[in-house]
């Protein structure tokens, strides 16, 4: 396949007449093209950064048969490819002097791109990361359920909501996709993360939601600080943000763990979740880790 079958455009619009509908015939396996999308398209092509988003679309015989964002500097995010539609794509971005930091794809897909990049430039490539995306099948409730409920976070809950996202971030690798802040004003403005409350009314644990997208939610942001850990808060927390979704009308309701990370697999086995499939991301060159596309 020729490697200028990849069609390149910095505008959104155009790129979801092209591609909206091939990203949203498989919810799951694009739930992350999906989500950005929507984010940049309601909020704007700043929200993940100054600089604008790329995308492309290869089409083949009348038919999308794949598609990538990137929202500089965060990995290239594509979906699946043939090791030619990779070699095709790396060429095509090297011909354009694109400058790529890293991929993040299926697990097959980001290698055979990997190769690709670094047989086209030069450039070297390291695995940095192995995900499992899991989808939520029949909900269950990890025993014992600790002390306390969930709610929804408010404006007075801001400041540790952006202090959690900011280490959440940092314990996992990534620098914060967004100003932790700003991160804060989305989710009060559009209630989608809660709490694990203690009787008392400590705030314990968090969990968030994406925005509804082709009939799928993803959970994100899971986090308990660690000296509160031990105590089935995350659990908590994940069930009920998990059954928030699910009522809010999701037909899926997903979610991406790091398989370096045996407890949190393990945890969202046992609330119900399924595998669905496995993705990795690749750095480029000299990077110390990509921030979440």
């Amino acid at each position: 396949m020729p490697f200028d079958d990849w069609y390149l455009t910095d505008d959104l619009t155009e790129y979801l007449a092209r591609a909206g509908g091939f990203l949203r015939s498989r919810p799951d396996r694009h739930t992350v093209q999906l989500t950005v999308t929507e984010n940049l398209r309601v909020r704007g092509g700043r929200h993940y950064g100054d600089a604008p988003p790329e995308f492309g679309v290869l089409e083949a015989d009348g038919a999308v048969r794949a598609a990538f964002f990137r929202t500089p500097p965060n990995p290239l995010v594509v979906t699946s490819l043939t090791e030619e539609e990779a070699d095709g794509l790396a060429r095509r971005l090297a011909a354009a002097g694109r400058m790529l930091g890293g991929v993040n794809a299926d697990r097959d897909t980001a290698a055979a791109l990997a190769a690709a990049w670094e047989r086209h430039t030069g450039a070297p490539s390291a695995l940095y990361k192995r995900l499992r995306l899991y989808r939520l099948g029949e909900p269950a409730v990890p025993q014992p359920v600790p002390p306390g409920r969930a709610r929804a976070a408010g404006a007075a809950d801001r400041a540790l909501m952006a202090r959690w996202y900011a280490e959440f971030c940092a314990e996992v690798g990534e620098p914060a996709g967004r100003d932790p802040g700003h991160w804060a004003d989305d989710r009060v403005e559009r209630g989608d993360l809660l709490f694990w409350e203690t009787p008392d009314g400590t705030r314990v644990s968090m969990a968030g939601t994406s925005p509804r997208v082709a009939g799928q939610i993803r959970v994100v942001a899971v986090y308990t600080p660690s000296e509160l850990r031990g105590r089935g808060y995350a659990g908590a927390v994940t069930t009920a943000a998990s059954r928030a979704a699910r009522s809010s009308g999701a037909d899926e309701v997903l979610l991406f763990t790091d398989l370096a990370n045996p407890t949190s697999n393990s945890l969202y086995q046992r609330i119900g979740y399924r595998p669905v499939s496995d993705f990795a991301i690749y750095l480029f060159g000299d990077r110390n880790g990509p921030a979440p596309g």
